[in-house]
C-alpha cells in the first residue's frame, strides 16, 4: 500500500550546505583589511604641542615619545624612565631600523627633558628624530 507517509520518506533527499568556501573566503577578507589598514600609532599620553610656522606633517613616524606637562615620559602607552628611552628606542629600531622617531613634548614641558629625550634618541642610533609641533591656528 502507498500511503502520503511513505512518499514522504522516500522522497527524503539529505540536502547539505557546505560552508566551508563561505569560511574561506570570510578569512581572505579578514586578512585583506588587516594588512591594508593602517594604525594610528599613539604616545600614550595627551599632550598640548606647541605650534611652529614651519611645521611640517610626516607620514613615517614609527617610534613616538612623549613628553608630558609634569616631564613624565611615555613611551609605547607606559611610563619610562628618562635613562630607559635609550634602550626602547634600540629595541624598536632593531624591529625597524629604518624607524623616525618623533618625540611628542607638551609645551609646558622642560626643554631639559624634551632634550635629554632626544639626546637618548641619537645615542640609541636614530638618524631621524623630530620634535613634534602644530600649525598656527588659521594657516
Amino acid at each position: 500500500m502507498f500511503t502520503i507517509s511513505s512518499a514522504r520518506r522516500n522522497n527524503r533527499s539529505s540536502v547539505e550546505l557546505n560552508i566551508a568556501p563561505l569560511i574561506d573566503m570570510v578569512f581572505i577578507l579578514l586578512i585583506f583589511f588587516l594588512v591594508t589598514t593602517s594604525f594610528v600609532k599613539e604616545t600614550g599620553v595627551e599632550v598640548n604641542r606647541p605650534t611652529a610656522a614651519t611645521a611640517v606633517s610626516q607620514t613615517k613616524a614609527t617610534i613616538l615619545i612623549g613628553v608630558d606637562a609634569a616631564d613624565r615620559i611615555y613611551f609605547d602607552h607606559r611610563e619610562v624612565d628618562v635613562r630607559a628611552v635609550r634602550a626602547n628606542v634600540e629595541r624598536a629600531l632593531a624591529e625597524n631600523p629604518e624607524g623616525v622617531v618623533v618625540v611628542v613634548a607638551d609645551r609646558a614641558s622642560s626643554t631639559g627633558t624634551a632634550i635629554q629625550v632626544m639626546d637618548g634618541c641619537r645615542l640609541a642610533g636614530a638618524v631621524n628624530v623630530s620634535l613634534a609641533a602644530r600649525l598656527p591656528e588659521g594657516t
